[in-house]
């Protein structure tokens, strides 16, 4: 291996590393809000600091459409339901450990399929080859109501009662996309899908296990949130590694339209906060999560306050910075739209769990430390001239993607093999099925 080569792979892994922490933390900061809001802020977060670790001009162009499909993708998987799924990774039965570790993963894997995938479209795009969006929307909708209807209410198929079955509509709807993809030639996206769906599905599967490590152990922290950390690190670097030892067309020439740019923005800048203001950051909602800390209700409504101006004041700074620019992005733009929003998501985390209640989470302060080492990382390696790493040999995942499947399913059986060796009934713990 030749020192360019060495020195392309060293570049490429710090690549993964960061985004893997970004879409980790911003998973973890996602623990405070849930649903498919929250997933939605987390995967335009993932999405932002891919684009800037890759160091694209044609990229930074984009880099709000691209953010916007990854808060589509990730956030559609936030319907499923998984609470119940975790307990039965929980259990001291082999068979329903292992089938509950095997059930996250299929969720993550669902949740970095549609995330990875529309990702990877948003990039391929090009006048030359252009997603039409609505179609694809349609066929993943129809494909979603047939799967639904199909697997849930014509043959039954209960991965979770009597939780819903919202994971059977997803996997229709990534298999919509994924036959959609196969079609019309987006082969570097379908790449970045599958690998995202492996790094998440993995992610989701041993965050569970060192959820019931950390347990086990009584190690005083929030296990709940290394297993959501677990998922975007994992999904974060299968959803870098597709992209970035992928061949991408070049859009330097194209810049996309006015409409698009302010449509992007308001909706990840001003619709998806205005969401997670609603159901988590009122003063009602709030007040109701600050009753144990004995405090009066003014602290509610400043929180609320505080929050909200904070969600204005990154709205109103990145579209002031874009009319400035004649919303024209280049890499200062793109760097102050994922500093500006990741680090809004983790203060209104803060707030959401008692910051001016005078509560700081341990977890919480990791988050801190996480956004100041990526920043270091990026800020680091941004003037270091090199390649997209695209021409690195890599195996083709498209046709040994059935061999990495079964090694990870061999992982999660030995995971969930040495999970039951080392406990006995825990708390939370279910069984899918009566041995």
């Amino acid at each position: 291996m030749n020192r360019v080569r060495q020195n392309s792979m060293k570049a490429l892994w710090i690549k993964m590393i960061v985004v893997g922490m970004t879409l980790g933390t911003a998973w973890a900061v996602r623990g405070q809000f849930g649903h498919e809001q929250g997933a939605a802020w987390a995967g335009a977060i993932g999405a932002l600091g891919l684009v800037l670790v890759a160091k694209r001009a044609d990229w930074w162009k984009r880099i709000s459409q691209v953010a916007l499909a990854a808060a589509v993708g990730w956030g559609a998987g936030g319907i499923i339901s998984y609470g119940r799924v975790v307990g039965y990774g929980r259990s001291d039965d082999l068979f329903n450990a292992f089938y509950g570790l095997l059930m996250l993963f299929v969720i993550g894997g669902l949740f970095g399929l549609l995330g990875g995938g529309l990702t990877g479209l948003a990039l391929e795009s090009s006048k030359e080859k252009k997603v039409n969006w609505a179609a694809l929307l349609v066929e993943m909708v129809v494909g979603g109501l047939l799967f639904y209807g199909f697997l849930i209410m014509q043959l039954g198929i209960a991965m979770t009662p009597p939780r819903s079955e919202a994971w059977a509509f997803i996997l229709g709807a990534g298999l919509a996309m994924v036959w959609h993809m196969a079609r019309k030639g987006f082969s570097s996206s379908l790449r970045v899908a599958v690998y995202a769906m492996l790094g998440a599905g993995f992610g989701f599967a041993s965050g569970n296990f060192l959820q019931i490590l950390g347990n086990v152990l009584n190690i005083p922290f929030n296990m709940w949130n290394v297993m959501e950390y677990n998922i975007g690190f994992w999904g974060g670097i299968g959803l870098a590694y597709g992209v970035l030892s992928s061949a991408w067309p070049d859009v330097s020439d194209e810049q996309p339209k006015k409409w698009e740019i302010t449509s992007a923005l308001l909706l990840i800048l001003v619709f998806v906060p205005a969401v997670i203001f609603k159901e988590s950051l009122t003063v009602s909602k709030l007040a109701k999560n600050f009753d144990s800390y004995s405090v009066s209700k003014s602290i509610a409504v400043l929180s609320s306050l505080l929050a909200l101006a904070g969600m204005l004041l990154v709205a109103f700074i990145n579209f002031f910075n874009y009319r400035r620019n004649k919303s024209v992005a280049g890499q200062r733009e793109a760097f102050l739209l994922f500093v500006s929003y990741f680090a809004l998501y983790i203060f209104i985390s803060f707030v959401a769990t008692g910051l001016f209640a005078g509560k700081i989470h341990s977890n919480h302060v990791l988050y801190l430390v996480n956004i100041v080492l990526i920043l270091f990382l990026i800020r680091f390696y941004r003037n270091r001239a090199e390649s997209d790493h695209s021409e690195i040999e890599s195996m083709n995942i498209l046709r040994v993607w059935p061999y990495c499947l079964v090694a990870l399913i061999l992982i999660i059986f030995l995971l969930s093999f040495i999970s039951v060796s080392i406990h006995g009934e825990l708390s939370g713990a279910h069984n899918r099925f009566t041995i």
